[in-house]
């Protein structure tokens, strides 16, 4: 399941032990697309990994102190701190290796 950041609170983010945000637009075409990806690789991980997502309109605060330049934008958090980072539509192996490369 992947939970929805509101009001540019990452708090929740920052305590999970390892995290993934991915940080989109409702208007990008291949965010949608990473969209439905994301949920799957949230269900096989449950337990494993925080999955979280940022509209980066309505949090544009967060996407400027995460120097988001481009959607969608990965990153991973482990204890708080940024560990990784990938852009782009990524297909489930790809983005299920991404993240097991961080744990």
């Amino acid at each position: 399941m992947i939970k929805e950041i509101k009001n540019n609170d990452m708090q929740e983010v920052l305590e999970a032990s390892l995290a993934v945000v991915d940080f989109s637009a409702t208007w990008c075409g291949p965010c949608q697309m990473l969209a439905p990806v994301m949920e799957e690789v949230s269900n096989e991980l449950e337990g494993q990994v925080e999955f979280y997502g940022v509209d980066v309109d309505a949090n544009s605060n967060l996407a400027q102190q995460y120097k988001i330049m481009s959607v969608p934008s990965i990153l991973v958090f482990k204890k708080g701190e940024k560990v990784a980072q990938t852009v782009g539509y990524q297909d489930k192996d790809a983005l299920l290796e991404f993240i097991q490369q961080q744990q």
